[in-house]
């Protein structure tokens, strides 16, 4: 039920600025761009900023993290998500409650963030703003995690799927449902779930 995992970038590393400017129409009239740090990070933060530049919803997820990422990430993503292990890379604060993710919460809207987000595996997600500074815990379900590998991509790519087309819901109630989709996914072997043809899911997740 823990994460055991090897990071081989392969392709992800050919992808350059002439394949974000092929993809600059598509990127322009998103309604939301997810980022990470699978690829180069200048071409991520490029794409945050021609996202930005069409008014398009950002939401970066600073994976794997980097201890000396370029503060322009920060700036440029309207939501800033990471967990506790990449929470500490970048703040150098350990995450092992609460508390602590609300002080890396607010280190990183000091930093220029808009909206924090620090997933908390089992114990969900930990969310601070700049307009609302009081932090927000969202629990997760309690389930039997099999194997948790992919979880956050699990609930990054449900949070992005929600700002897209349910984005009349509070921010609170969007993580709730990512929580529940995250939850899902650690329920089998592998990161390839199924949830958006399973019959056993929750009615008002979609």
């Amino acid at each position: 039920g823990q994460n055991v995992i090897v990071i081989v970038p392969g392709a992800n590393l050919l992808l350059d600025f002439e394949d974000l400017k092929r993809a600059s129409d598509v990127i322009c009239k998103a309604k939301v761009v997810v980022c990470q740090l699978e690829i180069t990070p200048s071409v991520s933060l490029e794409a945050l900023k021609m996202a930005r530049a069409s008014g398009v919803k950002t939401l970066f997820n600073p994976a794997p993290a980097l201890a000396d990422l370029d503060p322009q990430f920060y700036t440029c993503s309207d939501i800033f998500c990471c967990n506790e292990t990449e929470a500490e890379i970048l703040t150098g604060i350990p995450v092992g409650n609460l508390e602590d993710a609300e002080k890396v919460g607010r280190m990183l809207l000091e930093r220029g963030c808009k909206l924090v987000i620090v997933t908390l595996g089992a114990e969900g997600c930990m969310m601070i703003s700049g307009d609302k500074p009081i932090p927000k815990h969202v629990p997760a379900g309690k389930v039997r995690a099999v194997d948790t590998t992919g979880a956050g991509d699990s609930f990054v790519g449900a949070l992005a799927f929600y700002l897209a087309y349910y984005p009349k819901l509070s921010m609170e109630e969007m993580i709730r449902k990512s929580n529940c989709v995250a939850s899902v996914s650690v329920q089998a072997p592998g990161t390839q779930s199924s949830y958006p043809y399973r019959k056993d899911l929750p009615q008002d997740l979609f």
